[in-house]
């Protein structure tokens, strides 16, 4: 008779679940925001590339794109909030491939970022290599 009482009881039973659920539910919601701000960081740097490689195109010549690339990221960087300027990385040149093509490659390290801190578990790397190449000269 205890038995079949405490067998068909409910109460609690609500307490239960969510101390089941509710760590799956807490890491999958962390999990996303962590993402979320690593993809928010190699966006950042892929736009970077982008607007750093279009700005060398003025240049006449690889050293001046360089520089007219490494400018532009010097200055561009002060609005950034995920991005530390320090921990970037540029390498500016015409392609090898092709000489009418010039490439800016960013390297970031964004092991500073708050998820690795978090997380130890399926984390991306934490190097962030993006690259833009634009044609010198026009089309």
């Amino acid at each position: 008779m205890h038995i079949r009482r405490f067998i068909t009881h409910s109460s609690g039973a609500a307490a239960v679940e969510f101390a089941i659920v509710s760590p799956l539910f807490f890491i999958a919601l962390l999990s996303m925001i962590a993402y979320g701000i690593y993809l928010s960081a190699a966006h950042s740097v892929q736009q970077l590339a982008a607007d750093a490689a279009r700005t060398a195109v003025a240049g006449l010549s690889d050293t001046e794109r360089k520089t007219l690339a490494t400018d532009f990221i010097n200055r561009s960087m002060i609005d950034s909030t995920l991005l530390d300027k320090s921990k970037l990385t540029l390498t500016a040149k015409a392609d090898p491939g092709n000489p009418n093509q010039f490439t800016v490659a960013l390297t970031y390290d964004a092991s500073n970022l708050p998820i690795f801190n978090l997380f130890t578990y399926a984390m991306p790397s934490s190097q962030i290599k993006r690259f833009a190449t634009v044609r010198v000269g026009g089309i």
